[in-house]
């Protein structure tokens, strides 16, 4: 039996700047949820953002702050400016910023021969691209220097159109500790204990495999466990893999003969203490259109449960204690610590990312 243990504070778990992972895609709305002419707030990496759609139904993310009197720009309008470009006026003064790059277009209040370049002053924009129905925003460790280096990750099982299920959440923690809940194989038993999932009493020995995967892991494709019941509502013989990748997207793909379902957890910081927690099911199986409601309902209940057991871990976390980890439950968690600080290195050093997870066998009881 092997005795690794990792004990420590809670710094380990963050890695650049505020603990986020930069030079990679956030997902941060439904393409369904942006409007054109409609502006969306938001918080992102701990800045105010507003998201919005323009008039040819592309989306742009900008800094949602007037840089003259610090007004919010999703309080204001969207409007035409003297060049026909669409842009956001402030609601205080009526400056005008082109939705397309965030260039200053007009200051009204400026008279003849007040000599300010106006297309000087510029907010910072969030790079945005849509796949799949989702929004995403890049993370460029340098704002000046915005350009992304990969596109957003694509999704085998978004079948069917639209997700059949959408549930939202935010929760009180840092992002690191989202994801290593998110990740946690052993807390089920206890945390999610009702009569059509399992209970404290059924737990089993667990043998799983993992494999490395672009920008994280996954547990191979594997026939689920006897004492989780919800996968019987599916019928006939499913096999699951479930991801991680960084930085904080989880999905499991469930194949059920000729059927799909993909469940696609996206954790998106707002800021250094709360996380926002998106869960989509897009599915082409008939049990999503029978059994909808129960499925929502379990859902929230299971995002509601974690979301309480992170408030109670809270209380003890304010007191900054050590740490813990054992192999093979929180080999998981270990992971994700040693992709954060791979990936910051390999930014840092401008050379190539190497993933640090290898192939193997892990044992647990849940």
């Amino acid at each position: 039996m092997r005795q690794e243990t990792t004990t420590g504070p809670t710094a380990p778990l963050t890695g650049m700047g505020k603990g986020f992972v930069h030079d990679v895609w956030y997902f941060a709305a439904l393409s369904s949820d942006l409007k054109p002419g409609v502006l969306k707030r938001t918080e992102f990496l701990g800045e105010p953002v507003v998201l919005g759609r323009d008039k040819a139904g592309l989306a742009y993310a900008l800094r949602d702050i007037c840089p003259h009197r610090a007004a919010p720009l999703s309080a204001g309008r969207v409007v035409r400016d003297d060049a026909g470009a669409q842009a956001l006026e402030c609601p205080y003064h009526g400056w005008l910023f082109r939705t397309s790059d965030g260039v200053c277009s007009k200051i009204p209040s400026l008279v003849e021969g007040q000599g300010l370049e106006v297309e000087r002053i510029q907010l910072r924009r969030w790079p945005v691209q849509e796949s799949q129905g989702m929004v995403w925003l890049y993370a460029a460790e340098n704002p000046r220097q915005p350009t992304p280096i990969s596109a957003p990750p694509t999704f085998e099982g978004v079948v069917g159109g639209s997700p059949k299920l959408v549930e939202r959440m935010v929760f009180d923690s840092h992002i690191d500790h989202a994801v290593v809940g998110l990740m946690d194989p052993a807390h089920g038993p206890y945390v999610h204990q009702q009569w059509w999932w399992r209970s404290s009493k059924s737990q089993h020995a667990k043998e799983k495999r993992f494999e490395p995967r672009e920008m994280g892991f996954a547990m191979a494709r594997h026939r689920p466990s006897k004492n989780s019941r919800a996968y019987a509502l599916l019928g006939g013989a499913p096999e699951t893999e479930i991801t991680f990748r960084l930085p904080g997207l989880r999905w499991e793909h469930i194949q059920v003969g000729a059927r799909q379902v993909l469940a696609l957890t996206c954790l998106t910081p707002a800021t250094e203490t709360k996380t926002r927690i998106t869960q989509l099911i897009w599915s082409d199986h008939p049990a999503f259109v029978v059994l909808q409601p129960f499925i929502r309902l379990g859902t929230r209940r299971f995002l509601q449960q974690d979301g309480d057991m992170v408030n109670l871990q809270n209380l003890g976390l304010k007191y900054d204690p050590a740490l813990i980890w054992i192999d093979d439950a929180d080999r998981q968690a270990k992971w994700y610590q040693a992709l954060k600080r791979a990936w910051a290195m390999s930014r840092r050093d401008n050379t190539p990312f190497v993933n640090p997870v290898e192939p193997c066998l892990l044992r647990w009881r849940s």
